[in-house]
């Protein structure tokens, strides 16, 4: 699991390339070819027209989609480059011999990706949270430490400000608060009631953020600042009740560690995944010129405020599964899944997302998630569940 060193060339593994975070990826590994080399290409086969693009211009030494059905056009553009198909040969990939694998790929059906880079003992640049969330168990007992690198920005910068602490910052007992940013997403300010005639055209424009479609409506819920806290309590091993949300409206504070002491150590960059993405490639060192600085030369005014707990309830749902742990974020994370596919359908208000998110948490009996069947049945429970009570809900 030892990393070459910082002047010597690294192979990444990409999960998700045709994605949000897996086009940023690449977009730092072409600016540094001299450090970064492509040795593999997963996505799930909706887009073979930039797949194809992306094969050409990185040279993979193989090439994965999800959808078998991409297969026979991908073949016909690509050429001899050997392809894998399905779960199995997305899994495969991401457990084949590179210095890191950077799990992008959005939803639970990341979970297999992390296991089988973690059971080849890969370096895990990881933007697919929901794996962790899910799988918290499983994933913990298999990663040795040091092995998992956060791509969020929020837990980026939480990674950064612990190391920037010293050794105290790696001492649970040291922090008192890790204080996690949310932007409050397009609604921010408004009332519940405000919300019920949301459209998703209004919902997919992000305020400050450009991201894949699934997180930006996830944002605008703040479903995504629920998965969030539970990953954070994951991967830095803080309680819940240490874990704090705080609305900054700018993004520019992408989270803060707050020290026993009364010392608040805080990350601050333009919103730009670039910069959590090459932190993760370039690790322990940074990469000269992944994205821009704060410019320090003219004024500047960052805003922060409490998260209104009552308009959107997500995050205290998040917070209440979490300490529940076993399948129930499972389920949180399934059930949602299945809410914004009814959303955009016209099938759901805005509003009933998390309502029936929260219908279905109340209704699962929660077990240990000691295995991946057993995350697997709770997840496909929560779908079918939530798919009934989305059938039943009034149009929009």
């Amino acid at each position: 699991m030892e990393l070459p060193g910082p002047h010597e060339r690294r192979s990444i593994v990409v999960l998700g390339s045709t994605g949000s975070v897996g086009t940023q990826a690449l977009d730092v590994i072409e600016r540094d070819p001299g450090r970064f080399r492509v040795a593999g290409l997963v996505a799930g086969g909706g887009r073979v027209d930039l797949l194809a693009a992306q094969v050409e211009r990185f040279r993979p030494d193989v090439v994965a989609v999800a959808d078998e059905r991409a297969v026979p056009a991908l073949r016909r553009a690509i050429g001899p480059v050997p392809i894998l198909a399905g779960p199995e040969g997305v899994a495969e990939v991401a457990a084949r011999p590179c210095d890191i694998v950077l799990n992008g790929i959005t939803g639970a059906i990341g979970l297999t990706s992390t296991l089988a880079a973690l059971r080849a003992g890969r370096v895990l640049a990881l933007a697919n949270k929901e794996s962790l969330i899910i799988g918290g168990p499983l994933v913990k007992r298999l990663a040795r430490p040091g092995q998992i690198l956060p791509v969020d920005s929020e837990h980026s910068a939480l990674a950064q400000c612990l190391w920037a602490a010293g050794p105290s910052g790696y001492d649970p007992s040291a922090v008192r608060r890790l204080i996690v940013t949310a932007s409050g997403g397009p609604f921010r300010g408004r009332a519940r009631a405000d919300m019920t005639e949301v459209t998703p055209e209004q919902a997919l424009r992000h305020p400050t953020w450009d991201m894949g479609p699934v997180i930006t409506l996830n944002s605008a819920t703040l479903v995504n600042k629920g998965l969030e806290v539970i990953e954070a309590n994951l991967l830095f091993d803080i309680p819940f009740d240490r874990i704090v949300v705080v609305v900054h409206p700018q993004s520019m504070i992408h989270s803060m560690v707050e020290f026993v002491d009364g010392s608040t150590i805080a990350q601050a960059s333009p919103p730009d995944m670039r910069l959590p993405i090459s932190l993760t490639l370039g690790w322990p060192s940074r990469v000269p010129g992944a994205a821009r600085a704060v410019d320090w030369t003219t004024a500047h005014t960052w805003t922060f405020e409490p998260l209104d707990d009552e308009a959107f309830p997500s995050v205290a749902l998040a917070r209440h599964v979490g300490s529940q742990g076993g399948t129930a974020p499972a389920v949180y994370n399934a059930a949602n899944e299945v809410c914004l596919e009814a959303f955009l359908g016209g099938r759901l208000p805005f509003t009933g997302i998390v309502d029936t998110i929260a219908a279905v948490v109340g209704e699962h009996s929660v077990s240990p998630a000691g295995s991946v069947a057993e995350v697997l049945d709770a997840d496909a429970w929560a779908r079918a569940r939530a798919r009934e009570l989305t059938a039943a809900a009034p149009p929009r």
